[in-house]
């Protein structure tokens, strides 16, 4: 499918010469179901920042890379999400090709933005889990400094669309636009294929060794059995579900998308229905919903301050203990059997 085709059988900004991929039903179901994601994400997304903001308990170093995610997300549902909900509820894309490239480099950008500061979150429960005495420390420095590198890292990688290497244009069924994983030109598909390993395949692989080496971490601490059993299981039971629910929800939400646009890459013949390829357009965009419930609110030192700012004052959980469910107590559990005086 070639570049061209692709944004002239689109519905131009009056609507005419339009080409109806779904049913009016149909654009509408989709116009409802990202209207929810987006008004959701929103929500969830702001509350996250204010919190964090009006608590200072809560800034640590974990917490930038988690506040920085809520921005990546905010940014995704409000220049992604809501403009594609104003297009399917109209049956075709409205906002012309300036609208197109814009919309999609929002999302491209804030989206990996969102996807690198998910690999710095793996790492920083890498290295709290895995080097507890304080051999490797990850630091408020540390938590900046991957922020500032998530941003500049999708910047760097999303701009040259905008120059020539590589294109925006429409996908699916023709709401919502993204880069351009049909052309077979040969500079837009060496540009597609470094934005494929750098920008997905790299934080990936960074997600799934640290998650991989800090399971191992504390099957071997359990094998050990330096302290109470009980209480071994109860810690690596709480970080290993912890760690599914991280991994599984990265999987659905990326890399359905992220694997039809590489067959699409390789596959140069390969035709995709445009209504099947729209999925994994809203499954990704869905991660802005995902993403604070999962990395956040899981947290229980968060949801102690949250809880009562949603429900004006009252917390269901006020017994929790006001620590991470997870990596904290890891961590205080591997020091109190191993960390001298002078090194706690």
């Amino acid at each position: 499918m070639k570049t061209a085709s692709l944004y002239g059988n689109s519905s131009s900004p009056d609507g005419s010469g339009s080409t109806e991929f779904l049913s009016r039903t149909g654009y509408t179901v989709l116009a409802v179901i990202m209207g929810v994601f987006s008004v959701v994400g929103i929500v969830l997304n702001v509350l996250v920042i204010v919190v964090t903001v009006r608590h200072r308990q809560l800034r640590q170093p974990l917490s930038y890379a988690l506040v920085n995610l809520a921005i990546c997300d905010l940014g995704c549902a409000m220049f992604g999400g809501l403009p594609t909900t104003i297009t399917s509820a109209m049956g075709y894309f409205s906002l012309g090709r300036v609208g197109c490239v814009l919309e999609a480099f929002a999302v491209a950008f804030f989206g990996i933005a969102s996807l690198c500061t998910i690999g710095i979150i793996s790492v920083e429960r890498y290295i709290v889990v895995c080097y507890p005495m304080g051999a490797v420390l990850f630091k408020t420095r540390h938590a900046v400094a991957g922020v500032v590198l998530s941003w500049l890292w999708s910047f760097v990688w999303n701009t040259p669309p905008l120059f020539g290497w590589g294109s925006y244009e429409l996908e699916g069924v023709h709401v919502s636009c993204a880069p351009n994983w049909y052309s077979r030109d040969v500079g837009n598909m060496s540009y597609i294929v470094i934005y494929f390993f750098l920008c997905f395949a790299m934080p990936f692989s960074i997600i799934m060794v640290s998650y991989v080496r800090l399971l191992w971490t504390l099957r071997q601490v359990t094998k050990l059995q330096v302290s109470d059993t009980g209480s071994i299981n109860r810690v690596e039971v709480q970080v290993s579900r912890m760690v599914v629910v991280m991994v599984l929800a990265f999987l659905v939400t990326w890399l359905p998308y992220a694997s039809m646009a590489l067959a699409v890459i390789i596959d140069s013949s390969l035709y995709i229905d445009p209504v099947i390829a729209t999925i994994p357009v809203y499954l990704a965009k869905s991660s802005t919903v995902y993403n604070p419930i999962i990395y956040v609110f899981m947290n229980r030192q968060f949801r102690g301050y949250a809880v009562p700012t949603i429900l004006c004052g009252w917390n269901p959980w006020d017994s929790d203990p006001q620590t991470s469910e997870g990596e904290t107590t890891v961590a205080s559990f591997s020091k109190s059997q191993k960390v001298s005086p002078e090194e706690s």
